[in-house]
């Protein structure tokens, strides 16, 4: 049962609400044998009863570790008010829902579970990716003391407040496709003026409607160009080495050049991009929607604000500069309380993060690939020798917390083994250190 406010000590302050956390004990060498625990950090998605991380749960074995995964507030089964409708109903209900209130909650749940199981001395190492990712480093930086350290898989903890290029995330998207192919970048640039073109005739929706199967008629020209935009942006983030979606889509754009136009070409990559020809593609942006969605979309407006933009003349996309005063406007319309662009800097550390982090923090990995956009927002230079950048070139978002597969390229088993070494090395010097203290 957790604390709905960690901050404060008003009456209200003291309720509780059931948060979810899942344990495999399979693995573990028990309480006496001061093995370390693994601890995931759930972000913003509600964590399934099969809850598997493929890199703690392919090491735990070697180290002897309890796994545990915890469930981010709000989500899953975590929910304050009872429910996520009701958890989400109001301003007043909503402003629990943060990431301060998030990370100690998970203090209270490990140290609980070290009380429960008599684990005083087993070494924590927090794990997360994305948004998990910068709360694993965020933890560390906050509960050192709980926490030995922390790998943040992709993490765009420099993404805020001005630190890193506003631009920064839609220049790796078309960096990636622009090395994929040239003349697939070109289409696609080009797409976007050949769709306002026929937006404009008098049947223009129609047609655009037509020529992409669009399950319902296009309302607008925006739901189309949304539509591209966040598959385009899907495509470089989550691109897998093996299957390499990216060259499948642009191979699919380019093979359609003698046979079609430019819209009929980017349709050819909309449906290698969905695996199939479908009878009809949704568009409108009608689909359900999720708990995800809805709570990303109030942590996006309240403390998480990555002003992203898109500002470069040669960009894969049309120029959409980022306007934080509208931004703001559109925030405060829609929840009724202003958006806190400073905050993140201000509790976290701001502009001068690296030089801090160099100053004050330890056991930290930060790892990226490179062809992930977030790692536009990301530690991509080791700060100290235990603030370490771990990177590869042709790295996906989160790639390295996957389970090891035989397919697995070179770099990627390398990537994961430099980064269990580096823990091995804090536990081994945890236990050196934990041993001369008890003699």
């Amino acid at each position: 049962m957790q604390r709905l406010d960690h901050f404060n000590y008003r009456p209200d302050s003291y309720s509780t609400f059931p948060q979810r956390y899942i344990i495999n004990f399979k693995h573990w060498g028990g309480a006496k044998s001061n093995a370390p625990i693994f601890a995931y950090f759930g972000a913003e998605e509600p964590l399934p009863d099969d809850m598997h991380v493929g890199l703690l749960e392919d090491n735990a074995p070697k180290f002897n570790a309890l796994v545990v995964y915890i469930e981010h507030r709000y989500y899953g089964k975590s929910t304050p008010f009872g429910s996520f409708e009701e958890s989400m109903k109001n301003a007043t209900t909503r402003g629990y829902f943060n990431s301060a209130q998030a990370i100690a909650d998970h203090a209270d749940v490990l140290l609980h579970i070290k009380k429960t199981l008599s684990t005083q001395h087993s070494p924590i190492i927090v794990f997360g990716g994305s948004y998990g990712g910068m709360l694993a480093s965020w933890f560390r930086l906050k509960y050192p003391h709980i926490a030995l350290g922390a790998l943040a898989s992709s993490a765009p903890i420099l993404y805020f407040d001005g630190i890193a290029p506003r631009h920064g995330y839609y220049y790796i998207v078309t960096k990636d496709f622009k090395e994929t192919s040239e003349s697939c970048y070109n289409t696609i640039r080009k797409s976007w003026y050949v769709i306002d073109r026929v937006a404009k005739k008098l049947n223009g929706l129609s047609i655009l409607s037509k020529r992409f199967k669009t399950c319902k008629k296009l309302s607008k020209t925006y739901n189309l160009k949304d539509y591209l935009n966040s598959m385009y942006s899907d495509i470089a983030q989550y691109n897998d080495p093996i299957k390499n979606t990216l060259k499948v889509v642009c191979d699919a754009i380019d093979g359609a050049a003698n046979k079609t136009d430019v819209l009929g070409q980017i349709f050819e990559g909309v449906v290698a991009y969905d695996l199939k020809n479908q009878s009809c593609y949704e568009m409108e942006g009608n689909t359900e929607p999720t708990e995800t969605s809805i709570g990303w979309a109030w942590q996006k407006c309240s403390e998480i604000v990555h002003p992203m933009g898109i500002n470069k003349e040669d960009s894969l996309f049309q120029p959409e500069p980022f306007n934080m005063t509208k931004f703001v406007n559109d925030c405060h319309k829609q929840y009724g309380v202003l958006p806190q662009p400073h905050w993140v800097t201000t509790y976290y550390g701001g502009p001068d993060l690296k030089l801090n982090l160099k100053r004050f923090a330890s056991n930290i990995i930060f790892s990226n690939g490179l062809k992930d956009p977030y790692s536009s927002g990301g530690v991509l230079k080791s700060i100290s020798n235990s603030i370490i950048a771990v990177t590869t070139k042709n790295g996906s978002h989160c790639l390295d917390l996957g389970f090891e597969k035989p397919s697995d390229p070179h770099w990627l088993n390398t990537q994961r083994n430099t980064e269990m070494k580096i823990i091995k090395r804090w536990i081994d010097k945890y236990h050196a250190d934990l041993r001369r203290s008890t003699k």
